[in-house]
C-alpha cells in the first residue's frame, strides 16, 4: 500500500503482558465480523465524563473522542503494533521529501447527502493550521505549509522541511470534516458544532441526534456506511450515558442498564468479571503509559536535582504489583517503551527507589530538612478523580515522597477539570497517562519541544530540540533510531518525564452483544467506529 522510499518509520511491536488476548481480530479496512445485520436494538455505553467539545478539531477528553469519531472520520487506523492502516485513505506516503499525500475512497457520502472528496481533506487541515485550532491535530502540523486537493480522490501536502512521521501521524490523528458545513462558521478553532444551528453533518456510522448533559449522548444509526460489511452498522442508536465513576458504570453494566463500559476496567475488577455470568472481558493492546510530569515552570522544579530526587521517592514496582496486581510492566522509565522494539534502549534503566538517595539529592540542591526530617517545600499533584487506576496511585507517590522528606499535596478533580488546570500549566506535578505513543519521533516532537501540545513539563532544552528536530528530518530508520536514543538519554537523565509502566486494557460488555473490534488503547478500544458498527446483539 505505501510504496515510498520516505515513508515514516517508527511502527511499534506487539505488546504482551502475560495475560491471553482474548480480542477478536480486526478485519481488512470495509470489512466486519458483523453476522447479526442492523437490527432495531439501542446499544448503550457508559462514560464518566461529558462531552467537552463537539467540533473533533478541539476535542481533548476521551469522551469527546468517543463520540466525535462515530461522526467525524480519519484517514488511516491503527493496528495493535502501531502500524497505520487504511481507512478514509487507501494509499499514502510520500511523493518526495517535502511532499506528501493521500488517496481516498470515492463511496463517501457526508450524512447531508454530499459526497466526501479530497476538498473537505485538504480544507481541514488548511483551517485547522490556518486558525491554530489547540489539540494534538494542531500539534502535528507543524511542517504543513499547506494541503492541495489534486482531485477528487487526491491530496497533496507541501512541507516546509523533511518530515519523515507527518503523513502517517495526520492520518491518524487528524479528522475530516465537511467544508460546506464548518468553512460558512468562520475560525475551525471557534465552531461549537453543537447542534444548535439545525443538527450535525458526519461521516460515520452514526449522527447526533440529541444529548443532555451530565446525563446522555444519543446517536442514530446512518443508512449507508460503505466502511463497514454490508454498508448499514448493527445498532439503531448508540447512547453515551454518563456515570460519576466506573464503579458505578460496572454495576449498571450488571443490571443490564448499559451493554459496555467505555472506560478500561480497573484492574482489581478484571478477573472479577470475567467469571461473571451475563459479561465479556476484552482486551486491547496497549499503546500508551503512565507517568509524572514535573512542572519546570515552577522555580523549585526547574532544577534538574529535585526532578531526580523525586523520581527516585516512587516505589514503582509496588505500585504495578499493588494498584496494578502485575497487570503491567516497566519501561525502564524510558520514553522509548519496550512496544516500540526497534527504538527500545535497555541500557536506560528504571529509576530506583531510594528515599536516602532523594533525601542527597534534595540537600545538593540546597534544601535542608527539619528536625522532623521534612524539607520546607510541598508540591502539588493533580489527577483525575475519574481515573480510579492513577487515584490509587497518586496516594502511593504520596506516602513514598514522604519517606524521602518531601511532601506532596494530592488534587484530584473532576477530569474536565484536570484538563482545563493541565492545559493552563495549573500543577507542580501532573499524574496521568497518554492512551496512544505510536511514533518516537512525534511523541518527543509534541511532548518536548517548546510550544508541544503535550509539553507538560514546560522544557526547552536546546541539546534536545536540536536532537528531535534532526530526527524528524531523517528518513533513514537506523539513523533514526541512533538520534531519538540519544534525546531519550536526555529526557531520562534531567527527568523531563517520568514514565511508570505501560499495560494492556480490559474492557466490559454484556454478553448480549458481539462482533466488536478492539483497537489499541482506552481511546479505541471497543467503541472505535468499526467495532460499534459492527456490533449485533446475540439472538
Amino acid at each position: 500500500m505505501k510504496h515510498s522510499k520516505y515513508l515514516a518509520v517508527g511502527s511499534a511491536a506487539a505488546l504482551v503482558v502475560g495475560l491471553a488476548a482474548c480480542a477478536p481480530t480486526a478485519p481488512e479496512p470495509g470489512e466486519s465480523s458483523a453476522a447479526g445485520g442492523p437490527s432495531d436494538a439501542t446499544l448503550s455505553i457508559g462514560t464518566t465524563t461529558d462531552v467537552v467539545n463537539f467540533n473533533p478539531v478541539l476535542g481533548n477528553s476521551r469522551t469527546d473522542s468517543w463520540v466525535t469519531n462515530l461522526m467525524y472520520p480519519h484517514l488511516l487506523s491503527i493496528s495493535d503494533d502501531g502500524t497505520k492502516e487504511a481507512h478514509v485513505a487507501t494509499d499514502w506516503g510520500y511523493v518526495d521529501d517535502t511532499t506528501g499525500y493521500y488517496e481516498i475512497r470515492d463511496d463517501l457520502t457526508w450524512s447531508d447527502g454530499e459526497p466526501l472528496t479530497a476538498e473537505d481533506v485538504a480544507w481541514t487541515l488548511n483551517a485547522v493550521k490556518r486558525d491554530e485550532a489547540p489539540g494534538t491535530f494542531f500539534g502535528q502540523l507543524g511542517n504543513l505549509e499547506t494541503a492541495t486537493a489534486v482531485s477528487d480522490t487526491r491530496v497533496e501536502l507541501t512541507l516546509t522541511q523533511p518530515d519523515s512521521s507527518i503523513i502517517d501521524e495526520i492520518g491518524f490523528w487528524g479528522v475530516v470534516v465537511p467544508k460546506h458545513v464548518f468553512e460558512p462558521q468562520g475560525s475551525i478553532a471557534d465552531f461549537a458544532n453543537d447542534g444548535s444551528d439545525g443538527g450535525w453533518v458526519g461521516m460515520g456510522p452514526f449522527v447526533m441526534s440529541d444529548f443532555q448533559v451530565g446525563q446522555h449522548y444519543t446517536l442514530e444509526r446512518v443508512e449507508e456506511y460503505p466502511l463497514v460489511d454490508g454498508g448499514v452498522p448493527g445498532p439503531a442508536e448508540v447512547v453515551y450515558r454518563v456515570y460519576p465513576d466506573v464503579n458505578t458504570e460496572i454495576l449498571a453494566l450488571q443490571s443490564g442498564e448499559i451493554d459496555v463500559i467505555a472506560n478500561a476496567l480497573p484492574p482489581a475488577q478484571v478477573e472479577q468479571l470475567s467469571s461473571t455470568d451475563g459479561i465479556q472481558v476484552i482486551e486491547a493492546a496497549g499503546l500508551g503509559y503512565a507517568h509524572l510530569v514535573y512542572n519546570m515552570d515552577k522555580p523549585d522544579l526547574a532544577n534538574a536535582l529535585v526532578r531526580q530526587a523525586l523520581a527516585h521517592a516512587v516505589d514503582y514496582e509496588a505500585i504495578r504489583t499493588v494498584v496494578l496486581q502485575g497487570q503491567a510492566v516497566s519501561t525502564g522509565s524510558s520514553a522509548l517503551m519496550p512496544v516500540l522494539a526497534k527504538y527500545y534502549d535497555d541500557s536506560v534503566t528504571e529509576y530506583e527507589f531510594d528515599p536516602e538517595l532523594s533525601r542527597s539529592l534534595m540537600e545538593e540542591a540546597g534544601y535542608t530538612a527539619d528536625s522532623d526530617g521534612t524539607f520546607p517545600l510541598s508540591f502539588r499533584l493533580i489527577y483525575s478523580l475519574q481515573d480510579s487506576v492513577t487515584s490509587q496511585w497518586a496516594q502511593m507517590v504520596k506516602d513514598s515522597a514522604a519517606e524521602a522528606g518531601i511532601t506532596i499535596e494530592l488534587q484530584g478533580t473532576e477530569r474536565n477539570t484536570y484538563l482545563s488546570m493541565t492545559n493552563e500549566g495549573d500543577y507542580d506535578i501532573y499524574a496521568g497517562n497518554f492512551a496512544i505513543m505510536d511514533d518516537p519521533v512525534t511523541n518527543f516532537a509534541l511532548s518536548y519541544l517548546p510550544g508541544g501540545a503535550i509539553n507538560y513539563t514546560r522544557v526547552d532544552d536546546p541539546e534536545l530540540n536540536a536532537l528531535i528536530e534532526e530526527g524528524m528530518v531523517t528518513f533513514d530508520e537506523d539513523d533514526k533510531i541512533a538520534i531519538l536514543r540519544e534525546a531519550n538519554k536526555i529526557v531520562h537523565e534531567q527527568v523531563y518525564d517520568n514514565i511508570m509502566y505501560t499495560q494492556n486494557l480490559f474492557f466490559a460488555a454484556s454478553d448480549e452483544w458481539a462482533g466488536f473490534i478492539s483497537k489499541p488503547s482506552e481511546l479505541l478500544s471497543i467503541v472505535n467506529p468499526l467495532s460499534l458498527a459492527s456490533a449485533y446483539p446475540v439472538e
